[in-house]
């Protein structure tokens, strides 16, 4: 006899975007969290709805990034409005745009200019936005508030907050009616610890999506994914502290490690560096998915592609 475990608790449910109707310009909205089970267990409880892939965007052309994903999106890396409409017609669920130009190194620009970027993607694609900055604070603090401003209503989800700066972006967020993307390195009670204090600072929890950290294949995923099985669990046996969705950056840790990255001169026993990356990434996906990411954020278009194929085959009912 198969004996189902039964959840006393669910993932709180966050709705991301909003339409005309609801004061925003995005073409439909999403949902994500909501889960009454472990992932993909749906006989076991509430999976109302599925992951979401989003792309990747930055706001200048990543020299940085590898070949073989700078020749996919070609000279759509130029302009990230172009590139977002790209990801799109790629299958991507949502835009996750980094404005990575505000840090000095990489051209220091100001807020008022990422702010312009960010509109332009709003105008290019109908999906829900996800927004963040560069990463350094003092920079980003002016451009959060200014981007939250200057799109109230649009129900973006802006990060990344942790116990440094959650003051700065619970204000901006519940000031303009926003989500918000709550970081943390891999440790469950920092976690926790990060959202008590943005519910102190009334920002409501089902607003607030999860980014505990995460490593790629090879590098730290069985980890990752122990420590996000936990975090999952203590939500389903209802610690509210951590019933939010997660959100994790699979393509940049995928595509920074050596397999990604190594030319096929220089190690021909791994074979292809164009689909090396891609295999590295989408592995990545599909096994940290498992332990209770509701957002993957991935750059590359073939990793996208075969992850949400392998999505739809896990969401579909299961009878017990």
């Amino acid at each position: 006899m198969f004996l189902l475990e039964k959840s006393v608790a669910a993932i709180n449910e966050v709705i991301l975007g909003a339409t005309s109707e609801n004061g925003g310009t995005r073409a439909y909205t999403l949902s994500v969290g909501g889960e009454g089970c472990l992932p993909y267990q749906n006989y076991e409880g509430a999976n109302p709805n599925r992951t979401l892939v989003a792309a990747e965007v930055w706001d200048y052309e990543p020299a940085e990034w590898p070949l073989e994903l700078r020749e996919v999106w070609g000279d759509a890396l130029k302009d990230p409005a172009s590139w977002a409409k790209k990801a799109v017609d790629f299958g991507a669920d949502m835009i996750y745009l980094k404005l990575a130009s505000a840090d000095p190194d990489n051209g220091g620009r100001s807020a008022e200019e990422c702010s312009g970027t960010a509109g332009e993607v709003l105008k290019a694609v109908g999906c829900p936005i996800a927004v963040a900055g560069c990463g350094l604070i003092e920079y980003d603090r002016p451009l959060i508030t200014k981007i939250s401003g200057d799109y109230a209503g649009e129900n973006l989800l802006i990060g990344l907050a942790d116990q440094e700066n959650y003051a700065t972006y619970a204000a901006a967020c519940v000031g303009g009616g926003h989500c918000l993307i709550a970081s943390s390195p891999l440790d469950i009670n920092i976690c926790k610890q990060t959202n008590i204090l943005l519910s102190e600072m009334n920002m409501p929890v089902n607003r607030i999506v999860i980014e505990p950290s995460i490593g790629a294949l090879g590098y730290g995923l069985e980890y990752a994914y122990s420590i996000l099985e936990r975090g999952r669990n203590g939500a389903l046996g209802g610690d509210k502290m951590l019933a939010m969705p997660v959100i994790g950056f699979i393509g940049a840790e995928a595509w920074k490690v050596k397999e990604a990255l190594a030319a096929e001169e220089v190690i021909p026993g791994w074979g292809s560096a164009k689909t090396r990356g891609v295999l590295w990434e989408t592995i990545t996906a599909t096994s940290l998915m498992q332990s209770g990411i509701d957002i993957l954020v991935m750059r590359h278009p073939e990793a996208m592609k075969t992850v949400k194929s392998q999505i739809e085959v896990l969401t579909q009912p299961v009878q017990i």
